[in-house]
């Protein structure tokens, strides 16, 4: 089995291994991803200043899910929703697997939720780390005008998921668009 190189990294802690006619080789495929923020509540200039943050908050169960599929190394588009326009303002990675979500357990907190319990947690967040800033916001109207985006999820109608997958060649375009190297 082939795979792109961009596909690939290796990380001391590999879980897939590709086997063929020589002995098993560690890879990883990377997985690409949307991650959706209110600028007012949390920007791509806040993950840029921190360096790294959990991504907190979530809950609906789709979106959790996406969270818990995220594997080190895995990159994102850093998406700010309600901007005017919305858009795509950078880029962040994956540097920690989804762990349970403390906002759950804290009853002062909005994201708090009654039903969990540190014994049985309902909510998980990864770590993510600021990889860049795009020098403009890719605007929603132009990644809805772009030929190669159009099957997108976060395009389709009624998708308010805040965090989605996003194919290879999708985030290729959007590189593009951003005028960034894709990797």
């Amino acid at each position: 089995m082939l795979v792109p190189s961009s596909w690939v990294y290796e990380s001391p802690d590999m879980a897939h291994t590709l086997a063929g006619p020589e002995p098993a080789v560690p890879l990883t495929v990377m997985a690409y991803w949307l991650l959706k923020s209110e600028p007012d509540s949390y920007s791509i200039s806040d993950l840029e200043r921190e360096g790294v943050a959990c991504w907190d908050g979530v809950r609906n169960y789709m979106a959790r899910n996406n969270l818990m599929t995220m594997k080190v190394g895995d990159r994102g588009f850093f998406h700010h929703s309600g901007a005017n326009p919305p858009g795509i303002a950078g880029i962040c990675e994956v540097v920690r697997e989804a762990y349970p979500d403390h906002t759950q357990f804290d009853p002062s907190s909005k994201y708090f939720d009654p039903k969990a319990s540190p014994d049985k947690p309902r909510w998980f967040m990864p770590d993510v780390a600021f990889v860049c800033r795009f020098d403009e916001v890719v605007p929603l109207p132009m990644l809805r005008q772009t030929p190669g985006l159009q099957d997108m999820s976060m395009l389709q109608q009624g998708s308010r998921l805040s965090v989605t997958p996003v194919a290879e060649k999708e985030w290729e375009i959007i590189c593009d668009l951003a005028g960034v190297p894709p990797r």
